[in-house]
């Protein structure tokens, strides 16, 4: 089959919106291939162009009964392939904005549970060596940075002098420097 000179867009219209398949035929050879690389230009990939004239025509043939008859066919067809093309523009373009944010959000919440669960674990491991700590040096201690007690504080309550809380201290945080590495050491005790 192919296309007639004498069949005007107009009278293939006619057909068309009366069932003709072979009139359909006719337009889809007239059109196809100037459709394609109208949709290719748009869109720059191949198979959202061939894609969006598929659409097109299927939409065409659906709506053969309801076109008006004075209706250009190829101005239709072109306005169709173009505003499918505007619509996978847009559509890329929420797509591309929700995968930023998801990649956003992802990364943000990774790194704050990541974050989270190194901190646990690092306090796991301070309390830890915090118990290894001799008794009393161990009780100073923890009533110094869990407590939040001065150092006169600690001494009243359990009858010790300043000096000795102060020299307990220095060698709880000795300890611990030794054992747990500078940079734990100085997150959580600074």
């Amino acid at each position: 089959m192919s296309y007639n000179i004498i069949d005007s867009d107009q009278e293939l219209l006619q057909q068309i919106s009366e069932g003709s398949k072979k009139a359909y035929v006719l337009i889809y050879q007239k059109y196809h291939r100037l459709l394609f690389l109208y949709a290719y230009r748009k869109l720059n990939n191949q198979e959202e162009a061939e894609d969006v004239v598929q659409e097109v025509f299927i939409s065409f043939w659906n709506k053969r009964q309801t076109l008006s008859p004075e209706v250009s066919i190829a101005g239709y067809l072109y306005r169709a392939v173009r505003n499918r093309a505007l619509n996978i523009f847009a559509h890329r373009e929420i797509e591309t904005k929700y995968l930023d944010s998801l990649d956003e959000f992802l990364g943000h919440n990774y790194e704050s549970a990541d974050s989270l669960i190194r901190e646990r674990q690092i306090a796991a491991l301070i309390a830890e060596e915090i118990d290894r700590l001799p008794a009393k040096m161990r009780e100073i201690f923890e009533l110094s940075r869990k407590g939040h007690l001065s150092y006169k504080e600690i001494s009243l309550e359990l009858n010790i002098s300043e000096h000795t809380v102060a020299t307990q201290i220095k060698r709880a945080l000795k300890i611990l420097r030794g054992k747990l590495g500078a940079c734990v050491f100085l997150h959580f005790f600074f």
